[in-house]
């Protein structure tokens, strides 16, 4: 039997997570705890083999699938460019977290946990039936949860950690009643099939309702965002990148597959995206202004973005507008490069001012007065994260809204105009809690944190000058990642008949 490319990238991180937490056990053993970190570095090295040769396949082919028993996969421009962002953040990650995690109880757990976490996400991609898709998204929920409450001698953050893990149950459950109308009303769980036959009625308006309430949980739609600003703020840098930069986003395609199903029960999901765009926009800015914790305000600043991609989402939903799909997922991807970039490079002062000095206070804005004195690539790189954020061009976040911007204004509709006018308000309000950080990094004398801080490893910064390059090239030249966003937003447009 042959099996496709993306069979391999979903079970390599699965397979090789016990793997890791082997390896690091017995580097504890002999005195080399590089080991975890290492087996982990292999592992995702080793699954970029088959994602590029899934990618290559999907453009010579066109989106395929593998059904076994109980299983239906299915590789297609959504779930590449999920696969592609959770590998790519994933391997960031775990480089990163070489000198951050150093020396912390259970380390091994750690990356044997982010390695799985990635395969998780990337076959919640590429699920192609209601059933295994609610599988994969509990597992995220599992892997995600036990990394939010990575330090459980921290009372907050093991709180932080059941109030996720809460949340995200309740979700499941009400994505599971969904899955149950669905199945009482077509006799199948297969999303291509449910496309075809699902008529509309009282019971399919409901099923589609709790998809967008269960998996809108996961995705930070306000009001169901509390769990957000904690689990950020309390789980290891690393992983507040990995759930800001990525696992929101894949609760958004769980929510998009499941939707897109049901494209022919109800034509108001259009709408409904587009006006929780509005309200995380506005919720997420609101909360965001004059917050001191650093984690804290990029954690609400997500809600904004999340707004932003439900937006370009909504408007391809409500008019068959091509260019909002796209450029919602372009700025799915812009976001989880920016945000990853923040968080990383607000972990690295985090580290350096608080956490090699044993000290797990939360970093605050004025903690890094004169930063940029002391540790001027992770200033620069934070400085660019939030500009970008912002919208400034000429950084990638500027080119995924413009996109989103103008495909809202060649609807010529008069609401959506507004939306969008809406939209660009809010970009510009985002500044009022960005230029204060970049302010106190550049401007103020240093402060006592920035003085008695501890140097910084090479190693750590290999991360952000990465993600600092990227940010500035896909700015300058957004077609780098068509070969990822084309193929998303003509999946949208073909569930949705264009």
């Amino acid at each position: 039997m042959t099996y496709p490319s993306f069979l391999w990238l979903i079970a390599l991180p699965l397979v090789t997570a016990p793997l890791v937490y082997l390896a690091g056990r017995l580097g504890k053993r002999i005195g080399q705890r590089v080991l975890a970190q290492g087996a982990a570095i292999a592992s995702l090295l080793a699954a970029w083999m088959p994602f590029i040769l899934a990618s290559v396949e999907l453009r010579i082919y066109g989106p395929h699938s593998f059904a076994a028993e109980a299983i239906s996969l299915r590789l297609d421009g959504m779930g590449l460019l999920l696969a592609g962002l959770s590998l790519g953040l994933g391997t960031l990650v775990v480089l990163f977290s070489g000198s951050y995690m150093a020396n912390e109880a259970g380390e091994e757990k750690y990356y044997a946990m982010l390695v799985a976490m990635i395969g998780v996400m990337i076959g919640l991609g590429c699920t192609g039936d209601l059933f295994n898709l609610w599988i994969w998204f509990e597992a995220m929920a599992v892997s995600s949860y036990l990394l939010v409450a990575f330090y459980r001698d921290q009372p907050a953050s093991l709180e932080a950690g059941i109030k996720y893990l809460v949340q995200s149950a309740a979700g499941s459950v009400l994505v599971l009643l969904g899955i149950g109308l669905v199945l009482s009303q077509t006799g199948t769980l297969d999303l291509m099939e449910i496309l075809t036959i699902a008529e509309t009625s009282p019971l399919m308006l409901a099923a589609g309702a709790l998809f967008l309430i269960g998996f809108g949980v996961k995705t930070a739609l306000v009001p169901l965002h509390t769990w957000l600003p904690d689990a950020h703020a309390q789980a290891p840098s690393g992983i507040s990148a990995m759930l800001s930069g990525v696992v929101i986003e894949a609760g958004m395609i769980a929510m998009l597959r499941s939707l897109l199903a049901l494209t022919g029960v109800e034509s108001l999901w259009g709408p409904l995206l587009m006006g929780f765009g509005a309200l995380n926009m506005l919720a997420g800015n609101l909360l965001a202004f004059g917050q001191k914790q650093v984690k804290r305000m990029l954690a609400y600043s997500s809600l904004v973005h999340i707004g932003y991609m439900l937006v370009g989402l909504g408007i391809t939903f409500y008019a068959g507008e091509s260019g909002g799909a796209q450029g919602g997922l372009f700025h799915m991807l812009n976001h989880g490069l920016m945000k990853g970039m923040a968080f990383l490079a607000a972990g690295t002062l985090l580290y350096a001012l608080h956490l090699s000095l044993g000290d797990h206070k939360p970093l605050l804005i004025a903690d890094l007065a004169g930063a940029a004195k002391r540790y001027p690539i992770a200033a620069l790189t934070l400085s660019l994260a939030v500009l970008g954020l912002g919208g400034l061009p000429p950084l990638a976040g500027f080119m995924s809204k413009w996109q989103i911007f103008v495909a809202g204004f060649e609807t010529h509709n008069a609401w959506i105009g507004a939306l969008v006018a809406f939209a660009a308000l809010n970009s510009v309000f985002s500044l009022a809690y960005y230029a204060p950080l970049v302010n106190a990094v550049y401007r103020l004398e240093p402060s006592e944190s920035v003085l008695s801080g501890k140097p910084l490893s090479g190693l750590m910064k290999v991360p952000l000058i990465v993600l600092g390059l990227a940010t500035v090239a896909i700015g300058i030249w957004p077609a780098l990642l068509d070969w990822l966003t084309v193929p998303a937003g003509a999946t949208v447009l073909v569930g949705l008949g264009g």
